[in-house]
């Protein structure tokens, strides 16, 4: 048999191989994008204020074209799902990571002692914008100071400066409806550029400065609330009231470019103070022990990325089309070529809170404070959620945080 007839054939066995397993059976569309609650809810919210936005220009993005296919998009069939409050949106800020970790340990605080309480979202990030400024100091202009940060910021912060009831420190004036942190985080980053330029390495003035900032555009947190008729500091608050101990939880992360079975640093620029917290494992275990730790019931915060054509805020679910990879390839290295070119990035972090089996796979229900999860009917249980499939989580999900003796058998650590 001569080369070119081998090569035929093996041409022939490829096409019919990829055909048999229905590759590119996805389709694409492009899909103009139109105003949604970004831009109709909290977008007005900074028009009664500001009394002027510019109109935002027509555009259109490359994504699937999931209509027609049977979604599990619709929150009755989450039959296994954790008690959590209602969704929250996160306004016009990047403090994604605050939300989703907030609601995740709220939910914590209803697991371990039954309370049901709403924390504040702003205490927290009020104080990491202190410590960003403060290393940011302390590193000579060196540390990334912007608005983004991880999970396992809120049981360091909290750890340090203990945390209030929502009630207690809402980080609105004004008589605002959303959070915008842009006019904030510009004047902040603004400062701190001119210290660098001056070398005006006063690490005291420059905390006092950006408190005022903050004072000014969220208002002063409390150094003490009020709590069943006496006054007690955030700090006791969290101890007796909340009773979380922040030591008692750690992030799975899984990506090849580190040794696995080890903690290893998240090398992405939300992790400004390159923490090395996080245990790294293999995909197939960290999915292993997602599954677990959902079906013990446990919820995890979660974070990758969500700027993908199969990421589809029309029907609030997120898949993997088969146009980018077929399923059966998502691997290790799949998910760290991604990492690594830059097309999976670290965007978003929100709260796991179910999950449902569907054809033999899992989708997760994904508690959101993201504008995206909020363009349908306001009035529809769904808004405020996405649906996941468990393709996208392990290509796409980089990292949750869970509580340790969920992994205790993984990590070799809890709290008993």
């Amino acid at each position: 048999m001569n080369n070119k007839l081998l090569q035929y054939l093996s041409f022939a066995l490829i096409f019919v191989f990829f055909a048999a397993n229905g590759q590119n059976k996805d389709k694409a569309i492009f899909r103009l994008v139109t105003p949604g609650f970004y831009q109709n809810s909290i977008l007005k919210d900074d028009r009664e204020v500001k009394e002027r936005v510019a109109p935002a220009k027509e555009r259109k993005i490359f994504v699937a074209d999931l209509t027609g296919l049977s979604l599990p998009n619709k929150l009755e069939l989450y039959k296994t799902k954790q008690w959590h409050n209602p969704p929250l949106s996160q306004g016009n800020t990047g403090t994604c990571w605050c939300f989703s970790t907030t609601s995740f340990l709220e939910t914590e605080a209803y697991r371990i002692n039954k309370i049901k309480v709403k924390l504040s979202e702003m205490y927290t990030v009020y104080w990491e914008y202190v410590e960003k400024a403060r290393r940011y100091v302390k590193e000579r202009g060196n540390s990334v100071f912007d608005e983004g940060s991880e999970a396992n910021a809120l049981p360091r912060i909290w750890k340090k400066y203990g945390i209030v009831p929502a009630s207690a420190y809402t980080g609105l004036l004004e008589g605002r409806k959303y959070h915008n942190h842009e006019a904030m985080v510009k004047e902040m980053k603004t400062y701190l550029e001119s210290l660098k330029t001056n070398a005006a390495w006063d690490e005291n003035n420059a905390i006092q400065t950006i408190k005022a900032i903050l004072n000014h555009y969220l208002g002063e947190p409390p150094s003490e609330i009020m709590v069943n008729g006496r006054k007690i500091t955030p700090i006791q608050y969290l101890k007796e009231i909340i009773q979380i101990n922040p030591d008692d939880y750690v992030d799975i992360l899984s990506y090849r470019q580190e040794p696995f079975y080890q903690y290893v640093e998240y090398k992405v620029p939300d992790n400004w103070w390159h923490s090395s917290d996080y245990y790294n494992v293999p995909l197939d275990v960290y999915m292993e022990t997602l599954k677990k730790v959902i079906r013990n019931g446990y919820t995890v915060s979660i974070g990758g990325d969500v700027s993908e054509p199969g990421f589809d805020p029309q029907t609030q679910c997120a898949v993997v089309p088969d146009f980018d990879i077929p399923a059966a390839y998502i691997n290790d290295d799949a998910r760290q070529f991604r990492f690594s070119n830059s097309t999976t990035t670290d965007d978003h972090g929100m709260h796991l809170v179910g999950y449902l089996e569907k054809d033999g796979k899992d989708w997760y229900l994904i508690k959101d404070s993201s504008s995206g999860s909020r363009n349908n009917d306001p009035d529809a249980p769904e808004f405020g959620y996405y649906f996941f499939s468990e393709d996208y989580v392990r290509l796409k999900m980089m990292a949750f945080m869970v509580h340790k003796d969920a992994v205790k058998d993984l990590t070799g650590t809890s709290t008993k």
